[in-house]
């Protein structure tokens, strides 16, 4: 059973990544992390009609690539969490239709895979759930559509802006045995800086992934340099010092953060400017390139925050302000375990 500490859940007995896969689609195989996926396509709609099925079908396969890998079925997962970007999570629920197991939708826009770890490790550590897949996805097509100008218009990109990954990620967790340990999971609170730039997502998610560190190492009594890296989830390359900046005003030089939205696209190289963002992108690096280093033992202990924008297609409109939302996990390689053991 989880112990509480302020806004941390801290696990006693963690339970496991026991399984993981990536999928991703052709400008992810042209980036420098290509080699990290499971499965590449070069074609967009992933055999679909379109956008929004070929997200659903994305979701499914790095779903069932997971279940493969952990020489499991869909019979024996007690709950799938699950959420993306299209409007009421439609490509999660499309692809859990089709998977039959129960499932739990979840909305945290690009904080979905944190948040899904998180509640995930809750119930599998009060023995609620045996084995349980929490996943997300992301399209860069689908989510242009729905909130930003169809692509035919040919907007100009500004250089705040992010691209959004065509990646799902699926992760397997067990309540204990082989694989990477969840040992703690920081849940976030909402925060508004009155940024209402809808290109300039890494602004909005900045002060969002700052307050939940901060809670985080407050609650734990933790320093940042007890940590091979901090991973954040697509706050992109402005969004990025924006966070050193925040945290450097509290007295904290954050020198071993990596922020998934700089390292899946070459900025550079794919005109991705300020780099990738959506569910997808930190669900992606997460289980094709953080997970398999804890596995291996070339990192032992990190922390993974994703962070999302929380408006809609409605209140960007409206003019609202975006408000911001950065859920936490703590990993640890299966090797720490042994040598604490």
């Amino acid at each position: 059973m989880a112990a509480r500490r302020g806004d941390t859940l801290l696990f006693p007995t963690p339970p496991v990544v026991a399984a993981h896969a990536a999928i991703g689609g052709k400008k992810e195989g042209e980036g420098p992390l290509a080699a990290c996926f499971d499965e590449l396509s070069a074609d967009n709609f992933f055999g679909q009609s379109n956008w929004e099925a070929a997200e659903k079908e994305m979701a499914l396969r790095a779903a069932r690539l997971c279940l493969k890998k952990a020489e499991t079925t869909p019979d024996n997962v007690s709950l799938a969490l699950a959420g993306d970007l299209q409007a009421q999570c439609t490509a999660s629920s499309y692809a859990l239709r089709e998977l039959g197991i129960p499932f739990v939708g979840l909305f945290g826009a690009c904080s979905t895979m944190a948040e899904a770890l998180g509640l995930g490790a809750a119930l599998c550590s009060a023995g609620m759930a045996d084995g349980l897949l929490a996943m997300t996805s992301s399209h860069f097509c689908a989510a242009e559509r729905q909130f930003r100008t169809p692509l035919s218009y040919g907007a100009v990109r500004t250089p705040t802006a992010q691209w959004t990954a065509t990646a799902a990620g699926a992760c397997l967790l067990r309540p204990a045995g082989e694989g990477v340990q969840l040992c703690a999971a920081t849940f976030g609170r909402v925060q508004d800086y009155k940024i209402k730039d809808i290109n300039n997502m890494g602004a909005a998610m900045a002060p969002a992934a700052a307050a939940t560190l901060l809670h985080y190492l407050k609650d734990t009594g933790s320093a940042p340099a007890d940590f091979d890296r901090i991973y954040t989830g697509d706050l992109g390359h402005v969004g990025s010092q924006l966070l050193r900046d925040l945290l450097a005003a509290e007295g904290l030089l954050l020198k071993n953060h990596v922020d998934c939205g700089c390292i899946l696209y070459d900025a550079a190289e794919q005109t991705v400017k300020s780099g990738g963002s959506g569910p997808g992108c930190c669900a992606s690096v997460l289980c094709g390139h953080i997970l398999p280093r804890l596995e291996k033992g070339t990192q032992k202990r990190v922390l993974f925050i994703a962070t999302g924008a929380l408006m809609s297609q409605t209140t960007f409109l409206q003019k609202e302000s975006i408000p911001a939302i950065a859920h936490l996990v703590e990993l640890r390689s299966p090797q720490q375990k042994e040598e604490n053991g």
